[in-house]
């Protein structure tokens, strides 16, 4: 690590938009069921927190979601999915106008997920962390009934150093691997990503979730990863020590997360696919997006129900998603 260039190795530009949305409105803006709206893509892992999180509370309602297309130039995410191309609430054809609306002279990264206020049409926070965090602790009262506990307040400092882990190895890892413009770059990447994911196969061996008996904020987090790691990881960023279905341990708790409403039932391989082999045209400059993996083994039994634990606590699982919000079946 100590030998690596710094101007090889890839950095991540962190500086978000850090307003947050709170039951007191001390930022400005107070939680308010429909004033807001999440806008996603359901390639970004990124955004796939806030859709997974969003689904498990129940929060559908009281913040609606908008979903860009998997693909995007260097302008910003695009509503190509919606008719006219224009998202049908905010009336944009890019996500980049919200921001401009919020600053004029915004020079940041047009990151999804992002919360935009409907009246005004501005951007609120693009901070991906606390967003779910915050749908934890600040929209409790449209919580559906049965919703779990994603941050317990007895559980923070470990979730929080857990997630920490699961940030700095994984989920910026795989970008540190594949974006990597030297091979020392690249090796210190791949040696830590794989050290980190061994180290949590370690603990899942034991335990059937991250930290405690049921799911928390933690899992979301390592999941969003872990769903993409076959699809585009391994092959597209060179993450290619081992598959995830070569990792008994991670792809059995992977697995056991995708066959749980509210996780699988989000996941959409094909706008993932196209996201990281189109967008990413320096990486794969033939645009080529492969036809696998084979995504029907995620269907498999996975045995985790052996660990114990309750993956909703003293909660219930969600309902179905809405047709609007349906993602295509794997089989």
């Amino acid at each position: 690590m100590s030998n690596v260039r710094p101007e090889k190795g890839y950095k991540r530009d962190s500086r978000y938009i850090t307003t947050r949305i709170t039951a007191d409105g001390r930022d400005g803006f107070p939680v308010e069921p429909g004033r807001y709206r999440l806008v996603v893509s359901r390639a970004c892992p990124w955004a796939h927190r806030a859709i997974i999180v969003r689904r498990l509370l129940g929060l559908e309602k009281a913040l609606p979601m908008a979903v860009a297309g998997p693909t995007h130039d260097v302008r910003s995410w695009t509503f190509d999915l919606d008719p006219h191309g224009r998202d049908p609430v905010l009336g944009i054809e890019r996500l980049q106008e919200a921001y401009f609306a919020r600053d004029p002279d915004y020079d940041r990264g047009i990151t999804v997920p992002a919360i935009v206020d409907v009246p005004t049409g501005a951007v609120v926070t693009n901070d991906y962390a606390q967003i779910t965090v915050d749908m934890s602790l600040e929209w409790t009262a449209y919580h559906r009934d049965g919703a779990p506990d994603l941050y317990p307040a007895a559980l923070r400092p470990e979730i929080d150093a857990v997630s920490e882990e699961i940030y700095a190895d994984v989920n910026d890892g795989v970008y540190r691997v594949g974006f990597a413009k030297s091979q020392e770059a690249y090796a210190a990447a791949y040696e830590r990503l794989f050290a980190r994911l061994d180290r949590f196969s370690e603990r899942l061996e034991r335990s059937r979730y991250l930290v405690g008996e049921t799911i928390t904020e933690a899992d979301v987090r390592l999941f969003t990863s872990l769903v993409r790691f076959d699809a585009v990881y391994h092959g597209h960023f060179k993450c290619n020590r081992s598959k995830l279905s070569e990792m008994p341990v991670l792809w059995a708790y992977a697995r056991d997360l995708f066959q749980t409403p509210g996780f699988g039932d989000t996941v959409d391989f094909d706008h993932i696919k196209k996201h990281f082999y189109v967008v990413h045209s320096h990486i794969n400059p033939s645009g080529i997006v492969p036809l696998g993996p084979d995504p029907s083994g995620w269907l498999a039994p996975h045995g985790r129900e052996a660990l114990g634990g309750r993956p909703f606590g003293d909660g219930t699982p969600p309902e179905p998603p809405s047709p609007a919000e349906t993602v295509p079946l794997l089989l």
